[in-house]
């Protein structure tokens, strides 16, 4: 008889970094087997792949931010048809017993997925739904910078001269916006009016950029969220900023969402045993993704305003003695519930 060496299957763990990513062995006992470091750059996630394939058959990989640092590497080793799990950050107390260095924390990556802690599939990354989450971002950060421009406003005409002061602390925000848009630049800066002015002035053209940053991103995205799901923006109360932050909590893969109640876990709104004795009730769940909660939040309040059977479903649930909070709480899974059937439409 001739024995064949069969390559181990290995369990590959990685600490991902901004500049440089550590990776971790194990193989199927759980024993370490080597650790190394690799940039964080295509020839370095090559390197990463062809230094754990000389140690074994990779069976599973661990990574860490998969959806920040780990992005590039969870990406390549995907398209290369390996298995990646997301890997939480380790906790506190494993931290004090086992200290805090990159070569830990990797290790501690491949550890959690052979123990089965971690199951979690990363985001794919690669079609419309990210197109969706970087607009998103720029979205987000210009609707920031318009409120704080305005607040900005606001704040310099409470404290500007008392001339100045009546002749804008009247105005509507539209026409506040206008009326210090057409401010002449002055010289006479050590004036505090003219200088107040020009600071005025400044604000005010700089919110009207972004109000029309806003504007294209707002058609921009309104287009291609409805492209994108269509079922999902026909959907009462739906529309294509509630839509959209759905579709990135969910990813492009949402088929690694397994059941509509992980859906429901990631959204927050899964109901929390909160029992005692002769009392029987659920409480709201303070975990998960808060923006997609806050979304299935402003979808419940426009379906409780404007939905009949939404506000049949609220008057019966009163008479049953819930509190207001408690039926937002059971309409938001109810909707969760929909959105997952409409997100399992993306993949089939």
């Amino acid at each position: 008889m001739t024995i064949v060496d069969i390559a181990p299957k290995i369990t590959v763990g990685i600490d991902t970094h901004r500049d440089t990513h550590v990776a971790a062995v194990l193989d199927h006992q759980g024993r370490l087997l080597a650790t190394e470091s690799f940039p964080t750059t295509s020839a370095g996630h090559r390197q990463l792949e062809r230094w754990a394939n000389s140690l074994g058959t990779i069976d599973i990989v661990g990574v860490e931010g998969t959806g920040a640092w780990g992005a590039g590497i969870a990406r390549h080793l995907t398209g290369h048809g390996y298995r990646v799990v997301e890997v939480d950050r380790p906790n506190r107390q494993t931290r004090r017993k086992h200290g805090k260095s990159d070569t830990v924390d990797a290790e501690a990556a491949a550890r959690s997925v052979q123990a089965g802690t971690a199951t979690g599939t990363p985001k794919a990354g690669t079609g419309s739904i990210e197109a969706i989450r970087v607009l998103r971002v720029a979205r987000t950060s210009a609707v920031k910078a318009r409120t704080q421009a305005m607040n900005q406003l606001h704040s310099l005409v409470s404290t500007a001269p008392e001339a100045l002061r009546d002749e804008l602390r009247r105005l509507s925000r539209t026409d506040l916006v206008e009326r210090c848009a057409r401010f002449r630049r002055l010289r006479d800066l050590p004036d505090p009016t003219q200088a107040t002015k020009m600071a005025l002035r400044a604000i005010a053209r700089r919110y009207q950029h972004l109000d029309a940053e806003i504007t294209e991103l707002d058609a921009v995205l309104e287009d291609l969220v409805t492209d994108t799901a269509p079922g999902l923006i026909a959907r009462y109360g739906v529309g294509p900023d509630t839509a959209g932050q759905l579709l990135v909590t969910a990813g492009d893969n949402p088929d690694r969402l397994h059941s509509e109640a992980a859906f429901a876990h990631l959204c927050g709104v899964a109901p929390i045993p909160a029992s005692s004795g002769r009392t029987d009730r659920h409480r709201l769940h303070r975990g998960g993704d808060r923006a997609a909660n806050a979304a299935l939040y402003r979808i419940a309040i426009c379906r409780l305003r404007w939905d009949p059977a939404t506000r049949a479903y609220a008057q019966r649930r009163t008479a049953q003695g819930l509190t207001k909070l408690e039926i937002i709480r059971c309409i938001k899974r109810y909707i969760a519930r929909e959105i997952y059937t409409e997100l399992r439409t993306l993949t089939t």
